[in-house]
């Protein structure tokens, strides 16, 4: 079985340390007790409803403590923002689409009706950005993306990775973050940008029997806590309770990388995407072959991957 590896943690006075740790490292990272401005006071469900309205937001509702994407096990809805702020920050609701103990999931868009502006926090919730101060980790030209956060206590994100490096700005509430390298992809079980393993906690599931060999990475994040997550690093948040954050993305590849038509900053780099294309289209060509021919060819196409995979293997060692 893996162990377990906690995350390392900066403090205020270590900043540029977090900094540099951003710049040169690819795993997590935390920066505690610095400077974000003054929502960590002032964002409570009161102020956050008063501050931004009946403003409408689309939501994700569950019946469930953990939200599964690859079996949809929650509902799309719209709520106006002090609305969902009331009911994401109480555990029983009068009003309810599914269950009087459902729990709301807000992952901000743009404003565009037909969805093709990109989550930009600070001209979407002008009402809110000057209360928050985000920390000047990259250069402007970088940036994608800033998206507000909004759950319930103690609704799981399906683990998934992000094409982008982010950090995540935690303002309200305390938040559980388990991480996975990327080296461990094929311990979690992915389904495109998805583990299908819903349950972190369910190491011995068999279902999934590497899943007990990924390494975890753990942290809890306290309010003002700022977390580093790199590109393609899975993860899983779980609120601890009734929770508020801002995510910030930023472009680290050059711009041909990433398709220009993407919003959400979710797919998958240009030239990743057109390879695993290819990998469907010649699954879909074996499918005419006998069964002893389609496992031999399957095989034989997993050895050349095997055969790349070891040579990258060995230049990260040689570094």
């Amino acid at each position: 079985m893996a162990c377990n590896v906690e995350v390392t943690i900066y403090n205020a006075e270590s900043e540029q340390g977090f900094r540099d740790h951003v710049r040169s490292q690819r795993n997590p990272a935390i920066l505690r007790g610095a400077y974000i401005g003054e929502c960590v006071k002032n964002w409570s469900s009161e102020y956050l409803s008063q501050k931004v309205g009946k403003i409408p937001v689309k939501i994700h509702v569950s019946p469930s403590s953990k939200m599964d994407f690859v079996k949809k096990n929650f509902l799309y809805k719209t709520l106006p923002f002090d609305e969902l702020v009331a009911r994401a920050s109480r555990e029983q609701q009068e009003s309810y689409f599914i269950h009087p103990r459902e729990l709301y999931y807000l992952r901000s868009l743009g404003i565009e009706p037909r969805g093709t502006d990109i989550a930009d926090f600070s001209k979407h919730y002008p009402t809110l950005s000057e209360d928050l101060r985000l920390p000047n980790i990259f250069e402007a030209s970088r940036y994608f993306s800033s998206v507000l956060r909004v759950s319930s206590s103690g609704l799981s994100l399906w683990t998934h990775y992000d094409v982008m490096d982010n950090i995540l700005v935690q303002v309200r509430g305390k938040k559980t973050v388990i991480l996975f390298n990327p080296n461990d992809s094929l311990n979690l079980y992915l389904n495109g940008d998805k583990s299908r393993i819903i349950d972190v906690d369910d190491i011995d599931n068999p279902d999934f029997p590497r899943f007990k060999l990924a390494k975890r990475y753990e942290c809890q994040l306290n309010p003002g806590d700022i977390l580093f997550i790199p590109a393609l690093w899975l993860h899983n948040v779980r609120p601890l309770d009734f929770s508020v954050a801002v995510n910030v993305f930023w472009k680290n590849l050059d711009d041909d990388f990433y398709d220009k038509r993407d919003v959400y900053g979710n797919k998958d780099v240009i030239p990743a995407a057109r390879a695993l294309q290819t990998l469907q289209n010649a699954t879909k060509l074996l499918s005419s072959l006998p069964e002893e021919y389609k496992d031999f060819y399957y095989r034989r196409m997993i050895s050349e991957i095997e055969i790349k995979l070891e040579t990258v293997v060995k230049s990260e060692c040689r570094s």
